[in-house]
């Protein structure tokens, strides 16, 4: 069985063959994002196919807030080719929970939590613990937070 990491670089040589830039660039920079935490910390090992799952769901954020900043600033070429760059990414990532599913997942979770005794605004770190584990990369920190925050002060 391949490893996302070698499919990746398997997707690259295609990309290359293909000269398609845009793709090749994106994933030669996230190869080289993959090989950088590989040798982080006191020696160097293999990613699992989770830890590799991080490590583009990290690069495709920054695209996505990349993008963000050159609309602000006005430069919407680049802001262009950063979400094309993201959507690349967004290929080997699963499947992103719709909001209608996140907010199932936490109002279970409050649910859960409160029969712990946690309730109100203070149950936040509660209602994570068990909510991150469910989400595993399906959804934004961000907006699980927000749902989270919505759903103990309603």
């Amino acid at each position: 069985m391949t490893t996302l990491k070698d499919r990746l670089q398997d997707d690259l040589t295609t990309a290359i063959k293909a000269r398609d830039e845009l793709r090749s660039s994106t994933l030669r920079l996230t190869l080289s994002a993959i090989a950088t935490e590989e040798v982080a910390g006191k020696s160097a090992r293999q990613l699992s196919d989770d830890e590799v799952q991080k490590v583009i769901a990290r690069e495709a954020k920054k695209r996505r807030e990349a993008a963000q900043a050159f609309a602000e600033g006005g430069r919407t070429d680049q802001a262009e080719r950063e979400r094309a760059e993201g959507e690349a990414l967004a290929e080997y990532l699963p499947k992103q929970l719709s909001d209608e599913e996140l907010s199932a997942i936490v109002a279970e979770a409050v649910k859960e939590a409160a029969a712990g005794g946690a309730e109100g605004p203070r149950a936040m770190g509660a209602v994570m613990k068990i909510v991150n584990p469910k989400i595993a990369g399906r959804a934004e920190g961000g907006r699980v937070a927000a749902e989270v925050k919505r759903l103990l002060a309603g």
